[in-house]
């Protein structure tokens, strides 16, 4: 599909204009179950309909570290790698020794064409647990990839 100048880069999104779902659609509950909902929905590989249930968790929750983490993996399995990189850093902010967000981080700095942020916390991921291997691994093919654009 062509676009005018004057038009967006990217494509409208779908469904844009139609008004927003009532409240019987939503999950009932508490944030709790909403996050309950929102990882089976990123375990069942619908990243998108959970990263819509995580954002409403985290206004209820702003300083949870499993629900940012929740939303960082869907956000990261949906192709948004700048938010999940933005997400990730979030959650080291908060504690720099979560591993897990270390390699997050480092994953979506590669997929955002940052090698010199990925290789440095996929480093620290794989410093931190050894006995993980794909930290390893992923670090491995982080840092071939920015020694072959030198």
């Amino acid at each position: 599909m062509a676009y005018d100048d004057d038009e967006m880069t990217s494509p409208p999104h779908p469904y844009a204009d139609l008004e927003p779902p009532p409240p019987d659609v939503l999950p009932r509950g508490e944030a709790y179950d909403w996050f309950q909902r929102a990882v089976e929905l990123i375990d069942a590989g619908s990243p998108h309909p959970a990263i819509e249930l995580l954002k409403r968790v985290v206004s209820d929750e702003p300083e949870s570290r499993s629900v940012r983490e929740a939303l960082a993996r869907a956000q990261f399995d949906a192709g948004s790698y700048a938010e999940a990189r933005d997400t990730f850093e979030w959650i080291i902010d908060v504690n720099p020794a979560d591993d897990y967000a270390q390699f997050g981080l480092g994953l979506s700095a590669a997929r955002t064409g940052d090698l010199g942020k990925a290789v440095e916390h996929l480093a620290l991921a794989a410093a931190m647990r050894p006995d993980i291997s794909h930290y390893a691994q992923a670090l491995r093919g982080a840092r071939a990839t920015l020694a072959a654009q030198k």
